[in-house]
C-alpha cells in the first residue's frame, strides 16, 4: 500500500507541472542541486514529463542546462570559498564523510568522476565543489559535466516523450514500489562511488586509497 504522504507529493506535483511557472521551478532546483540543494531534480523532472509528455525534451534541455549552470556554481565555490562555504555545505547536507573519498577520486581519475556523477544519481554537487577546490582544469570539467547531465536527463526526455502514458500507468500503479527502487538506485550509486576505478589488478589498491579511514585507523 502506498503511503499517503508519498501520493499526496505524486498528485501535487503532478498538478505543479501544468502550471504556468513549471518549467521556471523545474531549473531552479535543477540549479540549485547541481551546487548545495540535497534533493535530485530526477524525480520532478520524471513527474513533469509524466504531466506532459509532449514536452518532455524541452523539460529534459531546461533541466540540462539549468544543472551545468549550477554545476559551475559549484566549481566557483571550491575554487573560491571553499574553506568559507564549500566545507560547509556538504556538512549540511550530510557528505562530511563522502569528502575525503571524494578529493582522492577527483585527484586521481578527473573529469571521469564529474562525468560518472553527473550521469548517475550520485552527488553531482559533490563533484562539482570538489573538482573547484583541486583546481581541475575549468573545460575538462565543463565538457563532463555537459555529456554526464546531458545524457541522464535527455535519455528520460526521450523515454518520456515515446513511452510517456504507459509508463504514467505503472508509476500510477507502482508508486511505492518505484520510489523504493529509485532510492535503492542512489545507495548503490554510493557503493559504486567508492569502488570507481576498480577495473585492473591494481583496483584493489586504488579503491583502498580512496577509501574512508575507520575509527581504528585515525586513531
Amino acid at each position: 500500500m502506498i503511503m499517503k504522504p508519498l501520493r499526496g507529493l505524486y498528485d501535487w506535483t503532478m498538478d505543479k507541472a501544468a502550471h504556468p511557472h513549471a518549467v521556471w521551478w523545474l531549473a531552479f532546483f535543477s540549479f540549485i542541486e547541481s551546487s548545495f540543494f540535497p534533493i535530485p531534480p530526477h524525480p520532478l523532472l520524471g513527474l513533469m514529463c509524466l504531466a506532459e509528455p509532449k514536452k518532455a525534451l524541452r523539460y529534459a534541455l531546461v533541466c540540462t542546462i539549468a544543472s551545468v549552470l549550477g554545476g559551475m556554481l559549484g566549481y566557483a565555490i571550491g575554487y573560491f570559498v571553499f574553506e568559507a562555504v564549500g566545507t560547509w555545505l556538504i556538512g549540511s547536507i550530510g557528505m562530511t564523510e563522502m569528502l575525503p573519498v571524494a578529493q582522492c577520486m577527483v585527484d586521481r581519475d578527473g573529469a571521469w568522476v564529474v562525468f560518472v556523477a553527473a550521469f548517475t544519481p550520485l552527488p553531482f554537487k559533490l563533484a562539482t565543489i570538489v573538482s573547484g577546490f583541486l583546481g581541475m582544469s575549468f573545460l575538462p570539467f565543463l565538457i563532463a559535466s555537459i555529456a554526464g547531465r546531458a545524457s541522464i536527463f535527455m535519455i528520460v526526455g526521450v523515454l518520456f516523450r515515446i513511452f510517456g502514458a504507459p509508463i504514467k500507468r505503472f508509476i500510477d500503479e507502482y508508486l511505492g514500489w518505484v520510489t523504493l527502487a529509485f532510492v535503492g538506485l542512489v545507495g548503490a550509486g554510493f557503493l559504486a562511488l567508492t569502488q570507481f576505478g576498480d577495473g585492473d589488478e591494481d583496483g584493489r589498491d586504488a579503491a583502498d586509497s580512496c577509501a574512508v579511514p575507520s575509527a581504528s585507523a585515525a586513531a
